[in-house]
């Protein structure tokens, strides 16, 4: 019987599950989705290959898994940072910051190249987790436009924009000692994008 780690098979179970998900961390954003192996997670991990497979069938799995566990945490940071701004362009400043330094951190194929990697149903389980992220920026777009300090535009319209906006990796592929200037660059962009209208149009 292989040895509990942590006491309890409780603690056991997601001490594994931790260890799992900081090798396959690394091995995503070292190489990316499609060089990944259970078995290599495993020994990367120091976890036998037969509790690998008790914990996860497969690599979708395994992927499913590990974005849902850093999703939870990334929007528990996100709310975290967000609760001391003091107005929505402040806010939208912070989210739009938090949103490329995650980009250029992680490395999964992004839209229908990950499609094509998963099957349909794990496609939409992750897909999903974009649902919480893209709430929190309506409700700032939102506050801005009820208050006039962004733009009176239908938030979910912007929202759309400066999502696909932040989801560029072109963005941030950049040397690393130019990432702070680039972010910080993109970031004002947002705010310009967003930025209520003070010359008619049309």
């Amino acid at each position: 019987m292989p040895k509990v780690i942590g006491g309890s098979l409780a603690t056991h179970r997601e001490q594994v599950r931790e260890r799992v998900f900081g090798a396959l961390r690394e091995q995503l954003y070292g190489r990316g989705f499609e060089s990944v192996t259970l078995s290599g997670v495993a020994a990367a991990a120091g976890v036998g290959r037969s509790a690998m497979y008790n914990h996860f069938p497969d690599r979708q799995a395994l992927l499913v898994a590990f974005v849902e566990a850093e999703a939870a945490r990334y929007v528990a940071d996100l709310d975290a940072a967000l609760a001391g701004a003091r107005s929505p362009a402040e806010r939208l400043a912070i989210f739009a910051r938090i949103q490329l330094r995650r980009l250029a951190e992680f490395h999964l194929p992004p839209g229908q190249a990950l499609a094509g990697a998963l099957d349909p149903q794990a496609y939409r389980r992750i897909a999903a987790h974009a649902d919480p992220i893209g709430d929190r920026l309506t409700a700032i777009l939102t506050d801005g436009a009820l208050d006039g300090s962004l733009s009176g535009d239908d938030p979910a319209v912007l929202a759309g924009l400066v999502s696909a906006a932040l989801s560029s990796r072109k963005i941030v592929e950049v040397p690393a000692a130019e990432l702070d200037e680039t972010v910080e660059t993109a970031v004002r962009a947002v705010l310009r994008m967003v930025a209520p209208s003070t010359v008619p149009l049309g």
